[in-house]
């Protein structure tokens, strides 16, 4: 086999903008400017040109999806001769710090959750999962958040595989981007909904990052459809320290903010910090843990400059 003929080997229909458009068909955009403001990152400004482009083509072929589950499911059921309990469809967001894959879930949700009619979407990030700060702290893991081994991965696979058991009103943790921690004694609440989104760097992960789990079963085995969302490194450090400098200016001048001391940098100090932490902590996670996942989604979302959508890539 020529080296041109293995090149072409791959498990991926791949489309450009205008062929990816051109299957939306006739999904209805119900949402407006205004709805989709709040749905955006805070380093982002998309149009509802790239929702109509990018993600009514993907809430079309998420549902049929979702219909064919559906049947799977009530087949399953009538040949065990058992009564079909209420089991969520799980939809995961994966992609690395600062790619915008948290805006990508919200207006997904926002999507489904009226297309092709009003249905519960439920959003939940895995930074819930986090180990508290004090259990980093303990275990000298600050400058692995995000790694594999800075998450309670046992109590991760427990939610996933509870909902997906039709169980109710499963628990999950919620994460402070504020104080950098766990919020104790509040949680997300998981009562059967139609849909559950799934948002982390990890949710595509498997054993090889957790070679000291005690389990053999992963989030990702729960999982009926899962997204990457892709973007060349050296536009990820970009959009990373972009998204340091506007928080140096706000979000960090909080007195509360576990980052608080970044908001008297110097600008040139924070790029330099910000630098730093993508080059150290970031970009290696990234490298080592979050990119090699990327080959095992659905469908992969290539970015370009300003954040739009450049490729998509759909499994076969």
């Amino acid at each position: 086999m020529s080296l041109e003929q293995n090149r072409k080997i791959t498990p991926f229909l791949t489309f450009n903008r205008e062929q990816w458009a051109a299957l939306r068909k006739s999904v209805p955009l119900k949402l407006t400017e205004q709805d989709l403001k709040p749905l955006l990152g805070f380093n982002e400004e998309l149009s509802l040109e790239e929702v109509r482009t990018i993600y009514l083509p993907l809430a079309r072929l998420i549902n049929y999806y979702i219909e064919e589950n559906l049947k799977r499911q009530a087949v399953l059921h009538k040949f065990l001769g058992v009564e079909a309990p209420k089991v969520p469809y799980i939809i995961s967001i994966a992609g690395s710090v600062s790619v915008g894959k948290s805006t990508s879930a919200r207006i997904l949700q926002a999507l489904l959750s009226h297309y092709p009619h009003d249905r519960k979407v439920d959003l939940i990030t895995t930074d819930g999962f986090l180990y508290p700060l004090a259990t980093l702290q303990e275990k000298q893991l600050l400058k692995r958040k995000g790694f594999p081994e800075s998450y309670d991965i046992h109590r991760l696979v427990q939610f996933v595989a509870d909902i997906k058991s039709g169980k109710r009103e499963v628990k999950a943790p919620i994460y402070s981007h504020l104080t950098y921690d766990i919020i104790p004694n509040e949680f997300n609440i998981v009562d059967q909904p139609d849909i559950v989104i799934l948002e982390g760097l990890n949710v595509l992960q498997s054993g090889m990052n957790y070679p000291s789990s005690p389990h053999n079963v992963f989030v990702s085995d729960f999982v009926d459809f899962s997204i990457y969302v892709d973007a060349d490194e050296a536009l990820l450090k970009e959009w990373y320290i972009y998204r340091f400098l506007k928080f140096r200016r706000s979000a960090f001048s909080d007195p509360n903010s576990y980052f608080h001391h970044y908001s008297r940098l110097s600008e040139e100090e924070a790029i330099h910090t910000a630098s730093t932490i993508w080059d150290e902590i970031n970009g290696l996670n990234l490298k080592q843990n979050i990119l090699p996942s990327r080959e095992r989604a659905n469908l992969i979302l290539e970015k370009g400059h300003n954040h739009e959508i450049q490729t998509v890539k759909l499994r076969k």
